[in-house]
């Protein structure tokens, strides 16, 4: 196994090279060399199951794997409690549309903390993924996999000792390592290899190398403020400075035998810089 590459959703050369459907994302992305796809329902999960099979089919057809990000609105850390049985109620969906597409990884963010200390946030998004694990298990999908975010606000939940914490209340839960957000909370701290090293080294020496092997990545160089955190999304092209560079990332994983799908959130380019790691990558081995 070697680790995937691809777009968070549609890039602006989708349409720009005539394409307008979810299920022609395959064959766009065959010309790219790429193999992953993380489709979005950030706003809610509105693809039906028909559908869902439809683009999940013409995905395998190129050899395209698939993941799914869960609505944008979860909270697992809510001191809400109908908010957080929404949130398994979104989980739920998320992961009967990913198993209906063929795939087995849904990306959920963690939370806000903003109300009540991070300590009391953690512990109540603990509490909510093992109920949504219970439920997954019993709605027959307990084969997809749940991979909290590292966040790129200060008040999020999610730096990475807490994702990390997360993903110890289930043995199934797979980090979702989002280097860019992790890069803007700590204000442009990862800087090499040596920082990536020691964020490789936590995965592993918290949760063991078979879910450090094949861990969930979200990549993009972000823009950061040093009051709040991350600003926006920028493109590898126009990063402004701003970090990380994937580089030492992909030497890391190459030298180490990882095999992490990694998805690309770049602003509007990210099919194009998925491929940039991507062929960096390759040009190690």
């Amino acid at each position: 196994m070697s680790a995937k590459f691809g777009p968070a959703g549609a890039a602006e050369s989708f349409k720009a090279m005539g394409y307008k459907k979810s299920v022609q994302v395959g064959e766009y992305l065959e010309k790219f060399g790429l193999d992953h796809f993380e489709y979005q329902c950030g706003q809610g999960v509105r693809v039906s199951e028909p559908a869902a099979e439809e683009i999940g089919r013409a995905l395998a057809e190129k050899g395209v794997t698939v993941s799914i990000h869960a609505p944008y609105f979860i909270s697992l850390s809510s001191t809400e409690e109908e908010k957080r049985d929404n949130s398994i109620t979104y989980i739920l969906r998320s992961a009967a549309a990913v198993k209906a597409m063929g795939g087995n990884r849904i990306v959920v963010h963690s939370g806000s903390c903003s109300k009540i200390t991070r300590e009391e946030a953690l512990e109540l998004a603990k509490a909510t993924m093992k109920k949504a694990r219970e439920a997954l298990i019993s709605e027959g999908l307990g084969d997809v996999h749940c991979c909290p975010e590292t966040m790129g606000k200060i008040n999020q939940l999610g730096d990475l000792r807490e994702v990390l914490e997360i993903c110890k209340a289930d043995d199934s839960f797979i980090p979702c390592i989002d280097f860019g957000h992790l890069n803007a909370r700590t204000f442009g701290a990862i800087k090499g290899k040596a920082e990536f090293a020691e964020i490789l080294d936590a995965i592993q020496n918290e949760l063991g190398s078979d879910r450090a092997k094949i861990f969930h990545s979200h990549f993009s160089k972000i823009e950061y403020t040093e009051k709040g955190g991350e600003k926006r999304h920028l493109t590898f092209e126009n990063n402004q400075g701003y970090g990380p560079d994937f580089e030492p990332l992909m030497e890391l994983v190459y030298e180490r035998n990882l095999s992490p799908i990694f998805v690309c959130e770049s602003a509007g380019t990210q099919t194009e810089d998925a491929l940039a790691m991507k062929k960096y990558y390759e040009s190690l081995k």
